[in-house]
């Protein structure tokens, strides 16, 4: 037996009282210990299987973070259906191609609040697809008087079915397996060490593969008690935080940084159960960290990982070892490498494409044979991030290979940048980009959200990371927004950033603004660049 579902089910024999899932808080809480929770599942999927869903058939998935997500998600799993899982917020014309795309039985949508179901209902009309609409509550009841028989599944059988973003045409399907996710769970589990009377809280949309997989399987690996949290606000998640008892939570940045910077009545003793916090889906500024784990208490621990990898590539252990800027080492049974343009291995500490291998790497891309060959090299997936590894095994994200500046030839990373202006004291949120520029190729832009009460002088920020980076660098380019765009996992979207508009109406500050001395690194080292 390989189905996902069973480590419920394994868990409900072994510890039936121990809590395995939460939303809501005070009057509002609604909970499940791991024998109810299996009952829910199984009534649940008797509900799928009078909708005519069984083995091999998919549904789609358009539900927000709740209890019903994790209900009808590990239904459809149980039955040996597969999941397809997208975001509530998508048009019509998005949900269609997905149901289209998959080949859906079934449309799976919620009636609440700003996730409204006329998207999907829209969509669902469109391709003659039976839909089911759910609201807070609906699965409560628990109906099944016996846990269901679990549908035998094969390792390579696909669980879920995920869509990447579609920067570079239609969105392409990731299947992931049964093993897959178990692997993401027994690996991460286990490097985080999570045990079952671990209380793991989140407020990261589940239909994206970081709370999925990261963090839900993870969970129900471990026999640890999981806390969905929704909608994502800073109050609320510490006030969850608290009243759960928290003792891990995840997250990505931009979500460490709203909680640092929102009024709250709770004091660091308040959080004295938090032992660690799981930040993945972008870049964690060092200046985040520090100040998150200084004042919540819990040790913020960066991993990396794709939706083609099950979310799970490296981590930082608790308590270990660690190297600044470093997302950690290699997960056991993965192996990672990086390599050079003509797909040779490069030598320790060389920058480079990140390359996967291991049990945690997607199948196939769905019905995308060419491109799913096009993601390989030889045994390795290939990422699109560059990056390198130290001696000890380190691995270091440099950036993504297409948001890779080239400024008069010389290479610019907008993480290194970005690292910086989050260590300015003003500077709240920043992303970095490439803008076209005649004489250069590209020019260095920056747009920065600033802390409240900070006043915008580009001048002044850009004399100051004058003194901290190599002239070349340094944004000539920029703007202040009051926040910058942000997906449904809270990540910061560049490719939302307007470029062409950026390098128009861009504020560029003149050189009479800067020393003398940064004049002299910029005629050196920045403006006389040629390829």
């Amino acid at each position: 037996m390989t189905n996902l579902v069973e480590n419920i089910w394994r868990h409900a024999d072994q510890t039936p009282e121990k809590s395995a899932l939460r939303e809501g808080t005070g009057d509002q809480e609604r909970s499940w210990n791991y024998d109810q929770l299996r009952l829910s599942i199984s009534s649940v999927m008797d509900q799928f299987t009078e909708r005519g869903i069984s083995r091999g058939d998919r549904v789609l998935l358009v539900l927000p973070t709740s209890a019903e997500f994790v209900l009808t998600y590990h239904a459809i799993l149980g039955l040996g259906a597969t999941v397809v899982t997208a975001n509530p917020l998508c048009a019509p014309r998005e949900l269609e191609y997905f149901i289209e795309d998959a080949g859906c039985s079934l449309a799976l949508g919620w009636r609440e609040g700003p996730f409204a179901t006329e998207a999907l209902d829209e969509a669902a009309a469109k391709t003659s697809t039976p839909g089911w609409n759910l609201q807070p509550g609906d699965l409560d009841e628990i109906t099944a008087e016996a846990p269901a028989t679990l549908a035998e599944v094969q390792p390579d059988d696909a669980a879920a079915l995920l869509y990447t973003s579609g920067t570079t045409g239609k969105p392409k399907g990731a299947v992931l397996t049964h093993e897959n996710f178990r692997a993401t769970g027994r690996l991460l589990s286990s490097t985080m060490d999570l045990l079952d009377e671990e209380h793991m809280g989140t407020p990261l949309p589940l239909f994206h593969v970081f709370g999925q997989a990261s963090v839900m399987s993870s969970v129900y690996t471990a026999g640890s008690s999981f806390s969905v949290i929704r909608p994502f606000d800073p109050q609320l998640t510490l006030k969850v935080a608290v009243e759960h008892k928290l003792t891990g939570l995840a997250g990505v940045p931009t979500m460490w940084n709203a909680m640092l910077y929102t009024e709250s009545p709770y004091t660091p003793e308040d959080f004295s159960h938090m032992r660690l916090a799981s930040s993945g889906g972008a870049a964690l500024p060092l200046e985040v960290a520090r100040a998150f784990q200084q004042r919540f208490g819990g040790e913020v621990l960066e991993g990396y990982g794709l939706t083609e990898t099950t979310g799970a590539a490296t981590f930082n252990v608790p308590g270990g070892e660690r190297r600044e800027g470093s997302v950690g080492r290699a997960l056991p049974e993965v192996d990672i490498a990086v390599i050079g343009p003509d797909g040779t291995e490069l030598p320790t500490g060389e920058v480079g494409e990140i390359v996967i291998d291991g049990p945690v790497v997607m199948k196939e891309y769905w019905n995308r044979p060419e491109a799913t060959a096009g993601s390989r090299h030889g045994r390795w997936f290939l990422t699109g991030d560059l990056g390198r590894i130290d001696e000890e095994g380190f691995v270091f994200i440099v950036d993504r290979k297409k948001d890779l500046i080239i400024r008069g030839g010389y290479n610019v990373y907008p993480r290194e940048v970005e690292e910086v202006l989050y260590t300015h004291p003003d500077v709240q949120e920043a992303a970095v980009a490439g803008v076209p520029d005649e004489r250069l190729g590209e020019e260095v832009a920056a747009v920065v959200a600033l802390r409240p009460g900070a006043q915008e002088d580009a001048a002044a920020l850009k004399a100051w990371l004058g003194k901290e980076l190599s002239a070349y660098k340094v944004p000539r380019i920029y703007r202040f927004v009051e926040a910058l765009p942000k997906g449904a996992t809270g990540k910061i979207l560049k490719r939302a950033i307007n470029r062409d508009d950026l390098a128009s109406h861009g504020i560029r500050p003149s050189r009479e603004t800067e020393t003398s001395a940064t004049q002299n690194q910029h005629q050196e080292k920045g403006d006389n660049a040629s390829v």
